[in-house]
């Protein structure tokens, strides 16, 4: 997933051939190794998680606007504008 871009649970699910398994894409993220880009990982509505670490919805906010990625006024990621495809 390139900076500036993000992807839902559910799509990874389906990239990798496991389509309807968007929980356990999530339930992985929270063990993947420093360094993946995890952060560009948000649910089906452009939500963010609160089990981000240190500070949950803040911090995967604060990772994805310094890469430039577009919020709506509720607080949810624009995925018209930042899903990667």
């Amino acid at each position: 997933i390139p900076a500036g871009k993000v992807a839902t649970y559910g799509q990874i699910a389906r990239l990798i051939g496991m389509p309807g398994h968007a929980r356990r894409v999530g339930r992985a993220m929270v063990s993947a190794p420093a360094g993946l880009p995890c952060h560009r990982v948000v649910n089906r509505q452009g939500g963010l998680s609160a089990a981000f670490s240190p500070s949950g919805r803040e911090t995967h906010r604060l990772l994805l606007e310094m890469e430039g990625v577009a919020f709506r006024e509720d607080g949810t990621v624009d995925l018209e504008t930042c899903l990667w495809r």
